[in-house]
């Protein structure tokens, strides 16, 4: 597959990081020599410099034989014109990333694909979303459901005196009798682990499980975590993801919004009428203390400033408040959340780019879920007849070292599949892998 890709910032090089595991025909495209200069050190892909509404540009890229044109620029027009003009010059499909989400309830109205324009992805729209997905549980630093929770996957914090601390997986096992979940993967120290019977469970290691619905309540024992319902909800930030943010949660929960600008906070009351706003200096503890952050179940910070936002999280975690979330800029600020403190760090380019990666990968998958700050995918599959899964059992199938099946839905049913288990056709299997494993997963699947 043929891929153009308008735009080197953050978005535009980690969908070429992932998309280049795929050995994909990549080209990137920027105005910007040393984004390209550091994309071409860092990543297999072919660069060009220039300006993506340019026709030479294009056409120097071969956006004629261009099965996918990604426009993800920072710049919205820049976007929006980029994958017009590429469909006019032959691109089979177009996505622009646009930050002005009246598009995107207008898409229909306003007939993009008419256009040239195929997707639209909005990173503030897509934010505020996985942030209404990450406040589900206060307990868990990341869920994600398949097929509305036969199977889950959620991550953890394990924290001091967790009955599986410093013990391996094989001599847990006892505390999982009925097999409700499995170990899917670890964070530890900025590194991805794909675990082993052998491996050990440590202090503030981030764990991800596949589980069945009755295995998440053992998992939170595990870990040593309390279980806390959500009811208030305090954000910091009338940033758009502010904005729909509170729009989403309001819905759900007591909600109240921080803005520092008064004009904004005007605005704001007219934009969000379920969401008590407060006028004040978010970074101001006195303030946070009066508007009651230790009754707070949650605290958002989604400011323009990825420090105000992890200090404040830090600061509401000193007063009691159960689950933190920070918005950060920085992608390298991730993998700190669980040494410093704050229960989760999202940047919302990287969600932006998994969603289109995922967009892309539509086909035998059915769905992907990332997972913040771990260096992998996971990957749900339809099983077709006489696919290679199905000719052995998963212990003698050698599946890729970097890969896990985690579980299998079969027949309205979750199953957890240990070794022994043999997947069969119409079987979906939830799969975790790092992503250089995921081509050689997939031929499993064909």
């Amino acid at each position: 597959m043929r891929i153009i890709i308008a735009g080197a910032g953050d978005v535009g090089f980690h969908l070429a990081k992932l998309l280049s595991y795929e050995k994909q025909d990549i080209v990137l495209v920027d105005i910007d020599k040393s984004k390209l200069r550091y994309a071409e050190s860092h990543i297999d892909v072919a660069t060009l410099k220039g300006s993506s509404v340019s026709f030479s540009t294009l056409e120097d890229a071969g956006v004629k034989k261009a099965d996918l044109l990604l426009a993800v620029t920072n710049s919205e027009e820049t976007n929006l014109a980029t994958a017009i003009i590429g469909k006019h010059l032959g691109a089979k499909r177009t996505v622009a990333r646009i930050s002005n989400t009246e598009f995107l309830f207008a898409k229909d109205k306003l007939d993009l694909a008419k256009l040239g324009i195929d997707e639209l992805i909005s990173p503030e729209s897509l934010a505020a979303r996985e942030i209404k997905r990450l406040l589900k549980t206060s307990a868990l630093t990341d869920t994600f459901e398949f097929d509305n929770g036969l199977l889950n996957m959620i991550g953890i914090n394990i924290d001091n005196h967790a009955p599986i601390e410093d013990k391996t997986i094989n001599s847990t096992s006892h505390l999982n009798k009925e097999n409700d979940f499995i170990t899917a993967c670890i964070l530890r120290n900025n590194k991805t682990i794909i675990p082993r019977g052998n491996t050990k469970f440590k202090i503030n290691d981030n764990v991800y499980f596949i589980s069945l619905q009755s295995g998440i309540e053992k998992i939170i024992n595990l870990a040593a975590k309390e279980k806390v319902d959500i009811k208030k909800i305090m954000i910091l930030g009338g940033s758009d993801v502010g904005i729909h943010s509170a729009k989403k949660l309001s819905k759900l929960y007591k909600v109240k919004l921080i803005e520092a600008k008064r004009d904004k906070c005007f605005e704001l009351v007219d934009k969000l009428p379920n969401t008590l706003i407060i006028n004040g200096d978010g970074s101001d503890v006195e303030l946070l203390e009066e508007e009651g952050i230790e009754d707070m179940d949650a605290f958002i910070a989604v400011t323009g400033n990825s420090e105000t936002n992890i200090i404040s999280c830090l600061v509401a975690k000193n007063h009691g408040v159960k689950k933190t979330i920070a918005l950060i800029e920085n992608t390298d600020y991730i993998h700190l959340s669980q040494n410093i403190g704050v229960d989760t760090m999202i940047n919302k380019k990287l969600i932006a780019a998994n969603f289109i990666f995922r967009y892309i990968r539509k086909g035998e998958i059915v769905s992907l879920a990332g997972i913040h700050g771990v260096d992998a995918e996971v990957l749900e599959f339809e099983v077709k007849k006489n696919s290679k899964v199905t000719k052995k059992s998963i212990q003698d199938l050698k599946f890729p070292k970097g890969a896990l099946v985690g579980g299998v839905i079969r027949n309205g049913k979750g199953y957890i599949a240990l070794g022994d288990f043999w997947i069969k056709a119409d079987d979906r299997v939830v799969v975790l892998s790092l992503p250089e494993c995921i081509h050689d997963v997939e031929s499993f699947f064909k």
